[in-house]
Protein backbone atom coordinates (compact mmCIF):
# COMPACT_ATOMS: atom_id res chain seq x y z
CA UNK A 1 0.00 0.00 0.00
CA UNK A 2 2.34 2.51 0.89
CA UNK A 3 4.90 2.20 -2.49
CA UNK A 4 1.22 2.53 -4.29
CA UNK A 5 1.11 5.89 -2.52
CA UNK A 6 5.00 6.43 -3.35
CA UNK A 7 4.23 5.97 -6.36
CA UNK A 8 0.83 7.68 -6.92
CA UNK A 9 2.58 11.15 -5.30
CA UNK A 10 5.64 10.88 -7.30
CA UNK A 11 3.25 11.17 -10.50
CA UNK A 12 1.34 14.19 -8.73
CA UNK A 13 3.55 15.96 -7.31
CA UNK A 14 1.58 19.22 -7.07
CA UNK A 15 -1.34 17.61 -5.11
CA UNK A 16 1.92 16.21 -2.27
CA UNK A 17 2.63 19.36 -2.59
CA UNK A 18 -0.46 20.47 -0.70
CA UNK A 19 -0.80 17.83 1.45
CA UNK A 20 2.26 18.83 2.85
CA UNK A 21 1.15 22.39 2.83
CA UNK A 22 -1.74 21.65 5.32
CA UNK A 23 0.40 20.11 7.10
CA UNK A 24 2.45 23.14 8.01
CA UNK A 25 -0.70 25.18 8.86
CA UNK A 26 -1.65 22.33 11.46
CA UNK A 27 1.94 22.69 12.65
CA UNK A 28 1.41 26.48 13.38
CA UNK A 29 -0.85 24.92 16.17
CA UNK A 30 0.29 22.17 17.02
CA UNK A 31 4.18 24.22 17.54
CA UNK A 32 2.34 27.03 19.21
CA UNK A 33 -0.31 26.04 20.72
CA UNK A 34 -3.78 27.08 20.96
CA UNK A 35 -3.40 30.32 23.00
CA UNK A 36 -1.60 31.65 19.76
CA UNK A 37 -4.37 30.00 17.81
CA UNK A 38 -6.89 32.08 19.49
CA UNK A 39 -5.01 35.30 17.93
CA UNK A 40 -4.50 33.37 14.46
CA UNK A 41 -6.97 34.99 11.79
CA UNK A 42 -5.92 33.68 8.57
CA UNK A 43 -3.03 31.47 7.48
CA UNK A 44 -2.26 30.32 4.32
CA UNK A 45 1.01 29.03 2.00
CA UNK A 46 2.32 30.11 -1.57
CA UNK A 47 5.30 30.23 -2.98
CA UNK A 48 6.63 28.31 -0.17
CA UNK A 49 6.08 30.79 1.94
CA UNK A 50 3.40 30.90 4.60
CA UNK A 51 1.49 34.05 5.23
CA UNK A 52 -0.21 34.30 8.79
CA UNK A 53 -2.76 37.31 9.67
CA UNK A 54 -2.74 37.54 14.05
CA UNK A 55 -4.95 40.21 15.86
CA UNK A 56 -2.53 40.91 18.29
CA UNK A 57 0.42 43.37 17.61
CA UNK A 58 2.63 42.23 20.77
CA UNK A 59 2.15 38.88 19.91
CA UNK A 60 3.29 39.50 16.07
CA UNK A 61 6.51 41.29 17.07
CA UNK A 62 7.35 38.53 19.58
CA UNK A 63 6.85 35.91 17.12
CA UNK A 64 9.03 37.94 14.24
CA UNK A 65 12.14 37.91 16.59
CA UNK A 66 11.78 34.55 16.77
CA UNK A 67 10.86 33.76 13.07
CA UNK A 68 13.90 31.49 12.21
CA UNK A 69 12.94 29.25 14.85
CA UNK A 70 9.87 29.03 14.04
CA UNK A 71 10.21 28.55 10.65
CA UNK A 72 12.56 25.38 11.44
CA UNK A 73 9.92 23.66 13.81
CA UNK A 74 7.45 24.44 11.36
CA UNK A 75 9.70 22.16 8.63
CA UNK A 76 11.21 19.60 11.14
CA UNK A 77 7.37 19.07 11.98
CA UNK A 78 6.03 17.85 8.76
CA UNK A 79 9.44 16.37 8.18
CA UNK A 80 10.82 18.50 4.79
CA UNK A 81 10.86 21.91 3.91
CA UNK A 82 7.93 23.20 3.04
CA UNK A 83 8.26 26.86 3.71
CA UNK A 84 11.47 29.09 3.02
CA UNK A 85 9.75 32.10 5.19
CA UNK A 86 7.34 32.99 7.11
CA UNK A 87 5.31 36.55 6.47
CA UNK A 88 3.41 37.53 9.96
CA UNK A 89 0.49 40.14 9.06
Amino acid sequence: MGEVLRDFFEEHTELYDKILEARVQRAWGEVLGPAIMRYTRNMYVRDHVLHVSLTSSVLRNELLLCQERLLKSLNDYVGRVVITRIAIH
